[in-house]
């Protein structure tokens, strides 16, 4: 692995750019390597960190994506590729940009779940406990990791948006306050793709006033839950070097955070293997009609799932991944529009 800024290189004649790279990708502030697990997935692992194909802090990219956020240190922006040689271990490459770049290409391993061990599930004795569609599908995704970024008011502030509403419009109302309040990535519109941002900072969300939640479509509940949340932010932070258990339940006793948003959380800051998200309104019909072509409740799913206590996040992740779908028919949530009352 290496961490460092590239070393200092003689600059090329004006509209000139050494062989086969461009300046601005040759010249990162930050830059990392690491070999990749056999068949890692970086789509895959990084899937639950997009807040949708729309999530203005990230963007495609040929061989990876882009990706942008604060660190303590400030923003950065990150390009992220995986090179996948046959036979050979594979290689993740991170080059970073801004001011926080050398702390992003830092955490990068466990964001990238380069850190996340699946010895113990992948043990012959572990796995012939499994369904055979559990079984199944990892066998089709082995290269699948749990993130682990570290970043608390990131992942928890778009969490919240999600209580009680569909995800329609709950991304509909992240994506409209990131665009306003957050921040243009570092080198956004000239080395990386044009509107990529960086959400905004805990104090950026306290600053927002209550009309531009009303216009986003949030209601007053959550965005209560967010102000309560980050007026002690440097406090949920120190979270991140705790336990994910113990980070959990700091979370619920924040007045409007519950199992679901901790566990949401979770997932994604502490890489929680076993994490469920209890009070999801689909996950639970999901869970048992995967397992057992029923629907059942969330007591229902937890019963189902006791077996792999320790790994029971795993087992939804894959069961997510396995293309099967539970029939929709009954009630749907309410699409409920709050920016016109």
């Amino acid at each position: 692995m290496t961490i460092a800024p590239p070393p200092p290189t003689a600059a090329p004649p004006a509209g000139e750019t050494p062989a086969g790279e461009t300046p601005a990708i040759a010249r990162p502030d930050a830059e990392g390597t690491w070999d990749a697990p056999a068949h890692y997935s970086l789509a895959v692992t990084c899937f639950p960190l997009q807040r949708g194909d729309g999530d203005p802090c990230f963007a495609p990219h040929p061989g990876g994506l882009w990706a942008a956020f604060t660190t303590p240190e400030g923003p950065a922006t990150l390009l992220i590729t995986h090179r996948a040689v046959a036979g050979q271990p594979g290689e993740v490459r991170v080059r970073a940009w801004g001011e926080g770049a050398a702390s992003a290409v830092t955490s990068a391993p466990s964001m990238l779940g380069l850190t996340d061990s699946w010895s113990g599930f992948d043990e012959e004795g572990f796995l012939a406990t499994l369904p055979a569609l559990v079984r199944e599908t990892r066998r089709r995704h082995p290269g699948l990791r749990l993130p682990a970024t570290g970043r608390m008011v990131e992942a928890l502030v778009p969490t919240i948006l999600e209580q009680k509403v569909t995800t329609l419009e709950a991304r509909r109302a992240y994506r409209y306050l990131v665009r306003r309040y957050g921040t243009p990535a570092p080198r956004s519109g000239t080395l990386a793709p044009a509107g990529l941002m960086v959400a905004p900072t805990a104090q950026a969300w306290l600053r927002i006033p209550s009309w531009e939640w009303h216009r986003a479509g949030v209601g007053p509940q959550r965005s209560a839950t967010v102000m309560r949340a980050l007026r002690a932010a440097s406090g949920i932070e120190r979270l991140a070097s705790r336990t994910a258990q113990e980070a959990a339940a700091a979370l619920q006793g924040i007045p409007g955070i519950g199992v679901w948003t901790a566990a949401e959380v979770t997932q994604r800051t502490h890489a929680d293997p076993d994490s469920v998200s209890v009070g999801d309104f689909h996950l639970a019909k999901f869970v048992g009609y995967a397992l057992t072509g029923e629907r059942t409740d969330d007591a229902g799913m937890l019963r189902l799932l006791e077996p792999w206590r320790g790994q029971r996040q795993r087992v939804v992740r894959l069961l997510g991944l396995s293309g099967v779908r539970a029939p929709r028919y009954g009630a749907k949530m309410t699409i409920q529009d709050h920016r016109y009352h």
